[in-house]
C-alpha cells in the first residue's frame, strides 16, 4: 500500500512549498484582487449566458410547395372615404381577388383621425322601399323583386337588386359606372349622396389577405376594379372626382404571424401626397422565416425589406391608376432561428477557461513586474556603491 501512494506522490503536477519560502508583494495584492474582480465579472457573463437561451441563425434553400402567405395590415387614409376605397389582390399565376370584402373591417374617421363607425365591409348596403320591378312597375303583394342590370345580365334570369350587385355586373363586364344617379338601386340607395356625405373623411381599413405563396402584388386604391383589354383599371367615374388624396399611414404590415425579435420595417411609415393625384409603390422582398423557441415551439412566418417609389398619375389613364401598391416577391432562400441553451459541460469549460486564463496572464503580469522591481532596485544599488 504504501508503494502505491508513493508512486501517486510521485504524480502530484502540484509540489508545495514551503511558506518560510514565500515572499508577498504590494503588487502582488493589487493584481490578485484585480484578477478576482476580473474573473467574478467574466463568470457572471457566462452564468447569465447559460441561464438565457441563445439563438442559432441558419440559412437554407426554401423547398417548400403550395403554401398560403397571409398577409396582416393596418393602414389608415386620413383623406379617401371608406366608401371609395377597395382592396384587390393578384399575382403572377393569374389568381385575382378583387375588390376583397371578407376578412376586412373598415372604419370611417374624422379629420381628426377620431372614428366615427366600424363596420365589416359589405355589409349593412340599406334596403330599399317598394323598389322598382324590372319592367318598371311597382312591387306589390308578395312578387319577388328582380332589379335590372342595365344591359350587365349574362342571362334573362340575372337580376342586380342592390346597386353593388349592379356595380359588379358592369365589373364582369369590364364596363364602367360613368353616372350611378342613372340607376335605380344607387339612386334609392343614395350612392352619390353616401359618398358625399363622407367628403373630408377619412379610412382605416385592416384585416388581412390569404394569397398564393408566388409573387404578386395587392393595392388600396379608389374604386371598383375590372379587366378592360387586358388590363386592370378601376371604375373612377362613378365618383365625379377630378383627383384623390392617397396620403396613408401604416399602422402595420406584417407577412405571416409575430415571432421574438422581427422587425417590420413598415410599422408606423406615414406619407403625405402633395401632387393631386399619384400612385405610391412598396416593392417588398419577402423572406421565409420559421422559429423554433426553447420547447420546440415553431412559427412559420416572414421577414422582408422594402424599397419605395411615387410617380404622377393622371386620373383617367389606364396605365396610371390613382392608389397604394404593394408588390411582393419571395426569396428562395429561408432563415431559421432555433433557440437553445447553451450545455452544461460547455459553460463548464467556459468557466474553468476563464479561472485558469486569468490565473496564468495575472501570474505572468505580477512575475514581469516582481522581477522588473527586483532589477531596478539592483541597479539602483550599484549605482549608489559606484
Amino acid at each position: 500500500m504504501d508503494g502505491i501512494m508513493n508512486k501517486l506522490r510521485n504524480l502530484d503536477a502540484y509540489p508545495k512549498i514551503n511558506e518560510d519560502f514565500y515572499s508577498r508583494t504590494l503588487s502582488g495584492g493589487v493584481i490578485t484582487l484585480a484578477s478576482s474582480i476580473v474573473m467574478f465579472l467574466l463568470f457572471f457573463s457566462e452564468l447569465r449566458l447559460y441561464l438565457h437561451a441563445v439563438t442559432e441563425t441558419k440559412l437554407v434553400v426554401d423547398t417548400s410547395r403550395g403554401e398560403i402567405l397571409r398577409v396582416n395590415f393596418d393602414v389608415t387614409f386620413p383623406a379617401l372615404p371608406c366608401s371609395i376605397l377597395s382592396v384587390d389582390a393578384m399575382d403572377i399565376s393569374g389568381e385575382q381577388h378583387l375588390d376583397v370584402k371578407h376578412d376586412i373591417i373598415k372604419k370611417r374617421i374624422d379629420s381628426h383621425g377620431n372614428v366615427i363607425e366600424a363596420r365589416q365591409d359589405g355589409i349593412g348596403a340599406p334596403k330599399i322601399d317598394k323598389p322598382l320591378q324590372r319592367h318598371g312597375g311597382r312591387l306589390e303583394h308578395n312578387e319577388t323583386y328582380c332589379g335590372s342590370c342595365y344591359g350587365a345580365e349574362v342571362t334573362d334570369e340575372d337580376c342586380c337588386n342592390s346597386c353593388e350587385e349592379v356595380r359588379e355586373a358592369y365589373r364582369k363586364k369590364g364596363w364602367a359606372l360613368s353616372n350611378p344617379d342613372l340607376i335605380d338601386q344607387c339612386k334609392r340607395e343614395g350612392f352619390l349622396q353616401r359618398i358625399k356625405d363622407e367628403e373630408g373623411e377619412g379610412c382605416n381599413i385592416y384585416g388581412f389577405l390569404e394569397v398564393n405563396k408566388v409573387a404578386g402584388n395587392f393595392h388600396f386604391a379608389p374604386g371598383k376594379s375590372f379587366q378592360q383589354s387586358g388590363v386592370h383599371v378601376h371604375d373612377l367615374l362613378a365618383f365625379q372626382k377630378d383627383s384623390f388624396n392617397i396620403s396613408h399611414k401604416i399602422n402595420r404590415l406584417a407577412f405571416g404571424d409575430y415571432f421574438p425579435g422581427v422587425v417590420n420595417p413598415l410599422d408606423g411609415v406615414h406619407w403625405t401626397q402633395e401632387t393631386p393625384s399619384g400612385m405610391y409603390q412598396y416593392f417588398i422582398k419577402v423572406v421565409p422565416t420559421v422559429y423554433t423557441d426553447v420547447s420546440g415551439h415553431t412559427i412559420q412566418s416572414n421577414q422582408f425589406s422594402v424599397t419605395e417609389h411615387f410617380k404622377n398619375a393622371e386620373v383617367g389613364r389606364l396605365q396610371s391608376l390613382p392608389g397604394v401598391f404593394f408588390f411582393y416577391d419571395l426569396s428562395p432562400i429561408k432563415v431559421t432561428f432555433t433557440e437553445e441553451h447553451v450545455s452544461f459541460l460547455h459553460f463548464l469549460t467556459n468557466v474553468c477557461a476563464i479561472v485558469g486564463g486569468v490565473f496564468t496572464v495575472s501570474g505572468i503580469l505580477d512575475s514581469f513586474i516582481y522581477h522588473g522591481q527586483k532589477a531596478i532596485k539592483k541597479k539602483m544599488e550599484l549605482g549608489k556603491f559606484n
